[in-house]
């Protein structure tokens, strides 16, 4: 009988690094690939490009693997436990750094039973970067960005969204990280909202901006980024409208669009009842919701049911009541909204929404009730958060305290010091798109 070997990877793109593992890996036995689900490269880095069966599929036709089994966390000693291999081949480029850890679990688990790590020395010649700039580019595709939405609520327990209005604002979401705990945190996704989209045009949040214009934005962050976008639909119009809203979005690759149940001139949602607002019937908000999901080419893009009640204090049995009937109509999507600066109301929906039969993924724009973190909102069964308009509201202040103290001063010497260095501005622009 032979000898079994793990192996682990993500294999979004296979490359020689890859192939000379298996290769070495092959010289002590079968081998066994643990293939890292979308869930699990989810939880450390971005969502892989193609899913967890499409890859398996690649790599179950790779010379020399004998079987592929989903290993569903970083954390190996699960799988190994479970299959007990002879050998673990690893490279050898995580004895120091982030791995490390995981890389001394393994040695302990496969002591237990006499089995050997080997690691083979890292493949030389293999550019990263330039292998993360080639799937960057497979990103900017509309069917590939598309599907994202979908695969990322599949694959994470919360979405995190942050507003985009320009190419800028985009790279900006596309590219910040930080390091928690030995994790890389970043955004999901962009939202594209009218109120930022309008106000950088320098226009009142009425719905003056067409849609026309709209999508010149959504272009012009499309071409440098690669991260989903949910698109801000106000109410979508007349329901003739909305047809031509999903069927432009779903075209270019925008993976949703939120339309919210009101009806009249828009007037932005956090003035509440200080100003006229007027909520759509249930029947023609329904009506609209299924005429958009008629108009859809493919099952990819997701019309969200953004629900106005306790807004304009229509109360919680009327946001319960309209969620039904929305759901019922073919929502992808609920998203409640609240102006109060605590976020109670929002958890007591959160709680009689867990009550459904039927659910789909719950979105909260967390904008007055800024206090809730993100982990209590997945606690709360929320699937999506969306920071509306930070990036938008912090740019301004210090644009104008910038143009303020060059006037005082007559000169740009004193605003320096608050400003980017022009160098690190063109880090932010990708060499090539």
């Amino acid at each position: 009988m032979n000898k079994k070997v793990y192996v682990a990877m993500s294999a979004d793109l296979i490359h020689p690094g890859h192939l000379n593992i298996i290769e070495e890996a092959r010289k002590y036995g079968d081998v066994l690939i643990g293939l890292l689900t979308d869930r699990a490269i989810a939880s450390y880095k971005r969502l892989p490009y193609m899913t967890f069966d499409q890859r398996k599929k690649v790599i179950e036709n790779i010379k020399g693997v004998a079987e592929v089994v989903p290993q569903e966390t970083l954390d190996y000693v699960p799988n190994l436990e479970k299959y007990k291999p002879d050998f673990v081949v690893h490279g050898d480029d995580w004895k120091t750094g982030v791995q490390k850890e995981v890389r001394q679990k393994v040695i302990d688990a496969l002591a237990k039973w006499g089995g050997e790590l080997i690691e083979p020395t890292y493949t030389p010649g293999v550019s990263s970067t330039e292998l993360n700039i080639w799937i960057r580019e497979m990103g900017t595709t509309p069917g590939i960005r598309l599907n994202m939405l979908r695969r990322l609520l599949e694959s994470k327990d919360i979405v995190k969204v942050m507003e985009a209005h320009n190419g800028l604002t985009g790279l900006i979401v596309e590219k910040t990280k930080v390091k928690k705990d030995n994790v890389t945190c970043e955004f999901d996704a962009m939202w594209l909202s009218s109120l930022t989209d309008s106000t950088a045009k320098g226009k009142p949040d009425i719905g003056c901006v067409d849609l026309t214009s709209r999508m010149n934005t959504v272009s012009d962050i499309l071409e440098v980024t690669t991260k989903p976008i949910i698109f801000d639909g106000d109410s979508g119009g007349l329901t003739e409208h909305f047809v031509f809203m999903v069927r432009t979005l779903e075209r270019e690759g925008v993976s949703a669009v939120i339309i919210e149940d009101k009806v009249g001139l828009k007037k932005n949602s956090l003035f509440g009842t200080e100003v006229e607002q007027n909520q759509d019937s249930i029947e023609n908000f329904c009506e609209k919701i299924r005429t958009g999901k008629k108009a859809q080419v493919t099952q990819n893009f997701m019309i969200i049911a953004r629900i106005e009640s306790l807004i304009l204090s229509a109360g919680m049995d009327d946001a319960i009541k309209r969620a039904e009937a929305y759901i019922a109509a073919g929502a992808d999507g609920i998203m409640i909204h609240s102006k109060e600066k605590s976020p109670d109301e929002i958890l007591e929906f959160c709680r009689r929404y867990s009550e459904f039969n039927v659910k789909v993924p719950l979105v909260v724009v967390p904008s007055t009730f800024n206090s809730i973190t993100e982990t209590e909102l997945k606690n709360a069964g929320v699937r999506i958060v969306i920071y509306a308009n930070q990036l938008l509201r912090s740019a301004y202040p210090a644009m104008i305290k910038t143009a303020e103290t060059i006037l005082e001063n007559e000169r740009a010497y004193e605003a320096d010091k608050a400003c980017m260095p022009i160098k690190e501005i063109l880090t932010l622009i990708p060499e090539r798109t």
